[in-house]
């Protein structure tokens, strides 16, 4: 049965409001790449929950998109039936990473931890302001449709379905609500192990809602474009709905950051290869499945010339897809 959710819980009463939530898009001391048109250099700097200072070497298109971001505060209670408990990661802490990588949009994902309170991640995305700032949320199947139809005037484009760590959302509740916010034009959002995804793939090819898989469809990468998941998943590309976040390159690899993660090569160009208009950019900061040892932020963004290495392809992944999938005005 449905975990009841209130409408404060939601949609972001007026209670428990985040301190600090500022993050105006990416800072003025972001500098324009020299010799580049609407290129944007990264700056210099610590950045909370990432590894070194340097700015990625790839300047970032005017536009670039984080597309999946968290914010965690202890003021917000966690919900019970979770098990992540990562320690406070403000909108300002992000505002960081935003300066060192020359992004300038983002999307907030409300994770695992909250359960279906949204609260939140709605208050940074309105501190954010609607020029900068998209957010998927998380509910279960007693939202109702006024509940749904709010959080979309707050910018609202997709829910997710976290099935990888434990929370409150069920492979069962994946057709009722694709269908319920198919009428709104949002995503589904999955996060699931390639082997879950190749065992549900016959309920993929039904939901109604596009469908987005996170990190790219945590395939394991010593299987790679073999994997049962990838061609999962390459299929559901080919019909056209289908979207993956080209992100969490530390999350499957066998080679790590001291190879690169070299061995995600594969599968992400499969993927921007295969369907380069639905493949979007990730940090997935603050990164908190690995709680041992951060990742370089800069070198999981510099990565993605390895993984896209025509400069127009990123710009599509980087800005465009981002505007199509998230409602962003298209500059």
């Amino acid at each position: 049965m449905a975990h009841p959710q209130s409408r404060r819980a939601i949609l972001g009463g007026a209670g428990l409001v985040a301190a600090g939530c500022v993050l105006r898009g990416v800072s003025a001391s972001a500098q324009p790449a020299a010799g580049a048109t609407d290129m944007v250099r990264g700056v210099a700097g610590p950045v909370k929950f990432s590894t070194g200072t340097a700015p990625p070497r790839t300047p970032a298109p005017a536009l670039a998109t984080d597309c999946h971001h968290h914010v965690y505060d202890a003021r917000f209670p966690a919900d019970p039936r979770t098990q992540l408990r990562p320690p406070d990661a403000s909108p300002e802490d992000y505002r960081a990473l935003a300066r060192r990588l020359g992004t300038q949009r983002s999307v907030l994902v409300t994770p695992s931890t909250y359960g279906t309170d949204n609260r939140l991640h709605l208050q940074a995305m309105r501190e954010l302001g609607p020029e900068r700032a998209r957010m998927v949320a998380v509910v279960d199947t007693s939202v109702t449709d006024a509940q749904l139809r709010e959080m979309h005037e707050a910018g609202v484009r997709g829910i997710r379905f976290n099935l990888v760590q434990a929370g409150v959302t069920t492979v069962d509740m994946l057709e009722p609500l694709s269908a319920r916010v198919q009428a709104l034009g949002w995503h589904t959002q999955i996060h699931m192990l390639g082997d879950q995804i190749a065992e549900h793939e016959a309920l993929f090819m039904r939901l109604p809602a596009p469908i987005v898989f996170d990190h790219l469809g945590r395939i394991p990468m010593d299987k790679g474009v073999e994997h049962a998941g990838y061609k999962t998943v390459r299929r559901l590309m080919e019909r056209g709905r289908t979207w993956v976040k080209l992100s969490g390159a530390y999350m499957d690899t066998k080679v790590g950051p001291a190879g690169r993660w070299s061995d995600t090569v594969p599968v992400a160009q499969g993927y921007a290869t295969g369907a380069p208009e639905r493949c979007v950019w990730a940090s997935d900061w603050p990164h908190v499945t690995e709680p041992a040892e951060k990742p370089d932020d800069a070198a999981l963004f510099d990565l993605l010339t390895d993984w896209v290495p025509d400069e127009a392809a990123r710009k599509r992944v980087l800005v465009d897809n981002p505007a199509t999938l998230y409602g962003f005005a298209k500059g």
